[in-house]
């Protein structure tokens, strides 16, 4: 016989795992875990705001094409004012000034603000010319 019989008799075995590495296992995976959660945390967060970016854009955009399909005589400067629904959380503002030295031509700057007390905007510029 090799061995010690009371281990192989009582299943003692050198095969399986003890408490201690079942312990460091757990901690380890908990570990892991936790990273996880942090983590998942962030990204939710950083989607929002490129959510919230991408609307933006696409507000600012779409007010840029109103002003250029109505044409250069009808481009006119707009107070900051709340998008329509379901964009009611962003607000939007049109700065329309004569682009100098050029004649003919107006500077246009859309800006849409979103979050308590408009803590992240988006702006978009552009000339209109007279045809």
């Amino acid at each position: 016989m090799n061995g010690h019989p009371e281990k192989q008799r009582l299943g003692l075995g050198t095969k399986g795992f003890t408490l201690i590495e079942l312990l460091v296992a757990i901690v380890v995976l908990s570990v892991g875990l936790l990273g996880m959660a942090t983590l998942t945390g962030s990204i939710i967060k950083a989607n929002k705001l490129s959510d919230d970016l991408t609307t933006a854009t696409t507000l600012a955009e779409d007010k840029l094409e109103d002003l250029r399909a109505d044409g250069y005589a009808s481009a006119v400067s707009e107070t900051k004012a709340a998008c329509a629904s379901p964009f009611s959380e962003y607000q939007r503002e049109v700065t329309v000034s004569n682009d100098t030295p050029a004649t003919d031509m107006k500077e246009v700057t859309v800006t849409v603000y979103w979050g308590a007390s408009d803590a992240h905007q988006v702006q978009i510029k552009t000339i209109l010319a007279e045809p």
